[in-house]
């Protein structure tokens, strides 16, 4: 993964936070935002964006929105009423340390900042921040992501059909990661047919990165992921692994991978460094 691009993004959220009405507040979001994590989504973008010779600062702001809509993703998702983890990113999670009320609004903070700071942006005109923030308000809410926790939810302790479990994970971690692609197009100005290849790669990226997320909660550890392994399991959850097998699963992932490289080269001759990326993202341990 570019680590430039990772370096820029975490200068960017740093800088995010400075004052508020509530310390512990400020505290609580920045505990999270700034918990380090692999920050794949808001480098996507940036990579997508160095696929049509744009430059990555055109699209910090919507990379940090992302982000932070992530972050608040994971505060929620970390609480007693949903997956009740105890560590996140190799730390305790924001309700272990915070408290859950202090979390609950923490992640408030943060979806709702993102908007703020997204719109704040003095280099997008007008109408690129309108499509931005539908594009990323439609991925995170009750049509995406939101939408697919709920369903995630309601699926656990019962076994789904592999087109079941798919359309958990194409909204519930999909949507975010397609986002990414399709606000880098619009950055872009791309056309029509552009952003059609790009909403195609973006939701292979997207299941993707959830096979190999099942995988790792199978094969992986608290060293090296920064939160308790085998969850899916406690949870009772349908994934990947539990409904073809782990050697299957990644077949599976290997096979998406390349359909995915292909996609890029398709619609880029400058594609290296986003290769690059889909490789790190199937050779990742955490």
């Amino acid at each position: 993964m570019k680590l430039s691009y990772t370096d820029l993004i975490n200068d960017y959220l740093a800088n995010i936070y400075n004052d508020s009405l509530s310390a512990e507040l400020d505290e609580s979001m920045k505990y999270s935002l700034l918990a380090g994590g692999k920050r794949v989504r808001p480098v996507l973008l940036l990579t997508t964006l160095e696929m049509f010779g744009k430059s990555a600062e055109s699209g910090l702001s919507a990379a940090a929105a992302i982000e932070m809509i992530h972050s608040y993703s994971l505060i929620h998702d970390d609480l007693p009423a949903m997956d009740n983890d105890d560590y996140r990113r190799g730390q305790l999670t924001n309700h272990k340390v915070f408290g859950e009320a202090t979390a609950i609004l923490a992640g408030d903070g943060l979806l709702t900042d993102s908007f703020t700071q997204l719109m704040g942006d003095k280099h997008l005109t007008a109408d690129t921040k309108v499509k931005l923030a539908r594009l990323i308000s439609l991925a995170a809410g009750s049509r995406g992501m939101v939408g697919g926790q709920m369903l995630d939810m309601a699926a656990e302790k019962s076994e789904l059909t592999l087109q079941e479990m798919e359309t958990v994970h194409t909204h519930k971690t999909g949507d975010l990661i397609r986002t990414c692609f399709l606000c880098a197009g619009v950055i872009a100005e791309q056309n029509d047919e552009a952003m059609e290849k790009l909403d195609t790669l973006g939701s292979k990226v997207g299941l993707l990165f959830q096979i190999k997320d099942d995988i790792l909660d199978v094969e992986g550890s608290l060293e090296e992921m920064g939160k308790e392994a085998g969850s899916d399991a406690v949870n009772s959850k349908t994934t990947y692994v539990t409904l073809l097998g782990l050697p299957e699963a990644k077949r599976v992932m290997a096979e998406v991978h390349d359909e995915s490289v292909r996609l890029v080269n398709n619609l880029t001759d400058n594609g290296t460094a986003m290769v690059e990326l889909l490789d790190y993202i199937v050779t990742r341990s955490k």
